[in-house]
């Protein structure tokens, strides 16, 4: 039984994941920002299947919330094995009209969200000499998207973060891989229209928008035994969208 922690665990991507991670009988720590009610009933939901779970807030952007975040988990839990840096937001904008506060909370939640969770989590799988991270990105970190350079410049950043400490960690016997996911049936894409859903459907090889499950699956991947040789990896999880 391992601890799992998973940040943005109230959205459809972070549910998906404490799902697969809990129904293998590992301890679930489910983080979220704004998202109360869907994080607290997620973890009753998991209770109630037979499962540990906790619900922890923290703004991943905010250190001193990550630290009281992560000491809730070590009481409840002990350390953490495996974390999943999965909180995200979004936001379609022309480059001019990006401001200053756009910027810094983009890069806050992404990039200095992910550092500061994996500077939480490393000292007990350094002593452990063992560990998975699982960071999230997406396709636009790995190819840029227009009207989102705030968005793909964040998500670039996590793959960046990733494959250093990839190479950090790993006489540490602690894994680092990022997954990119493409177009997922979220809320997160609620903005788009049911035209522009189409469009990007018919834009990816495999021709259906991914589910949550998929990325889920993916991260359970990294996290299994079967990846114990794997790290430093980018996962597109994107049915071929940027092929």
């Amino acid at each position: 039984m391992r601890t799992i922690w998973i940040t943005g665990a109230s959205g459809g991507i972070g549910n998906a994941v404490a799902r697969i991670f809990a129904a293998e009988g590992n301890q679930i720590a489910l983080g979220y920002c704004r998202g109360k009610a869907k994080a607290q009933a997620l973890a009753e939901d998991l209770r109630s299947a037979g499962a540990d779970a906790l619900a922890v807030q923290a703004d991943v952007s905010d250190s001193a919330q990550i630290a009281q975040a992560y000491a809730q988990i070590e009481s409840a839990f002990g350390g953490v094995d495996v974390l999943v840096c999965n909180a995200g937001i979004a936001q379609q904008k022309l480059f001019t009209d990006i401001t200053d506060d756009d910027w810094a909370r983009m890069i806050g939640v992404h990039a200095t969200g992910t550092f500061l969770c994996c500077r939480a989590v490393i000292p007990h799988m350094v002593r452990k000499k063992r560990g998975r991270i699982i960071t999230v990105s997406s396709v636009w970190g790995v190819s840029g998207a227009s009207c989102e350079v705030h968005y793909s410049a964040s998500k670039a950043a996590v793959i960046g973060l990733t494959k250093a400490l990839a190479k950090e960690l790993g006489p540490s016997g602690i894994t680092v891989n990022c997954i990119a996911p493409g177009v997922i049936d979220t809320p997160m894409n609620a903005c788009f229209d049911a035209q522009t859903m189409e469009s990007l459907r018919q834009d990816t090889p495999l021709m259906r928008i991914g589910t949550p499950e998929d990325v889920a699956n993916a991260v359970r991947f990294f996290a299994s035994d079967q990846a114990d040789f794997v790290t430093g990896q980018v996962l597109c999880a994107d049915g071929g969208f940027i092929l």
